[in-house]
């Protein structure tokens, strides 16, 4: 499962607008773009995600679905 924002360098402008409101410090300006710098300290909030008028900041999820059977109940009543 992915744990961090996903980066398309060719898509940031630079602005840095998701430097700043990046709470754990997990992102940071490299040159003219910005890159994932502390993966263990991503919190996954994806604020970045939502600031980036670019579209150049993505977080995916992976979304899992399970079926919960009983088995073995016996009918009472």
């Amino acid at each position: 499962m992915i744990e961090w924002p996903l980066i398309d360098t060719s898509l940031c402008d630079g602005c840095s607008l998701c430097v700043m409101v990046c709470c754990c410090k997990a992102l940071a300006m490299a040159g003219n773009v910005v890159t994932v710098v502390e993966r263990t300290e991503c919190t996954y909030c994806a604020e970045c995600e939502a600031v980036c008028s670019t579209g150049a900041i993505s977080c995916p999820y992976e979304i899992v679905v399970a079926e919960y059977y009983q088995r073995g109940e016996s009918g009472s009543g």
